[in-house]
């Protein structure tokens, strides 16, 4: 069996890669991560951070880029510049109606043609609250459905697959040849008012009330080997770790090490 390609989204070890770059990642890769995925360049080019990583030895799988940033050609110059085959809107709130909508459609339509003349795939990543719906769909399939492929493919993130209410393997399964990148994240607790509160905040402890928390994967609910099973059914060609807070009195460096000796276990 093909050893599976695992990275760890940066945002994951935010402080650490911001403090010392060069110093973190060598520590990702000495973990038994193939590659990362950026969320900001810590001051650098994206090229400078393509060079630092090229010398470690991690792949620059893509980058979460700011929606209002991949509209700038400056930017999108910069990571083509990195050779990196895929980019990524990482948030983006709205719509509420269908003439929203529509209009964010085209927007995201827009993006993709740009990264794509520059030999970029679009990518983008959910959250729970495109699984609301507007004239009988959810937000994040009008998305898929109204923008072809070749302009905008998934980086589906499993938990918040999970917390917007579908069977993440399920899902996986449904977008498969469109699945290049699964986010594989881990959660314990129930969807709250303030989910997205932690968001940021690196002091989370274990919270026996069953408050939302993220997690390491493998140490959640989740069923990870059912996810990986359906990404591979998918075609998917890369993992991406993600802990956007750590928990279990864990540092954030310790919960990646967790989720890739988890990954590793088993891949």
């Amino acid at each position: 069996m093909k050893k599976r390609l695992i990275a760890l989204q940066v945002y994951s070890v935010r402080d650490a890669a911001e403090q010392d770059f060069a110093g973190t990642m060598r520590k990702v890769r000495e973990m038994g991560y193939d590659g990362v995925e950026l969320a900001g360049t810590y001051g650098m080019t994206a090229v400078e951070a393509k060079k630092i990583l090229d010398e470690i030895g991690l792949e620059l799988v893509s980058a979460h880029v700011p929606v209002d940033q991949l509209e700038d050609d400056g930017v999108l110059d910069d990571f083509a510049a990195t050779g990196m085959r895929y980019i990524a809107i990482p948030w983006l709130t709205g719509p509420k109606n269908a003439g929203e909508l529509t209009e964010v459609i085209g927007r995201i339509r827009s993006i993709g043609e740009r990264c794509k003349a520059r030999g970029m795939q679009l990518l983008y990543h959910n959250h729970d609250f495109e699984f609301e719906k507007i004239d009988g769909r959810y937000i994040l399939d009008a998305y898929y459905e109204e923008i072809p492929a070749e302009l905008l493919q998934t980086e589906l993130d499993v938990c918040w697959v999970n917390v917007g209410g579908e069977k993440p393997p399920v899902y996986v399964r449904k977008y498969t040849g469109r699945a290049p990148i699964v986010h594989l994240k881990d959660f314990a607790g129930q969807k709250t008012e303030n989910m997205y509160g932690l968001i940021g905040k690196e002091e989370k402890k274990e919270d026996p009330s069953g408050k939302f928390e993220f997690r390491p994967v493998g140490y959640g609910l989740q069923d990870v080997p059912s996810i990986i099973a359906a990404a591979d059914d998918a075609g998917s060609e890369w993992f991406v770790v993600e802990q956007d807070s750590p928990s279990m009195e864990r540092t954030p460096m310790e919960c990646a090490e967790m989720s890739i000796r988890y990954l590793r276990s088993f891949l």
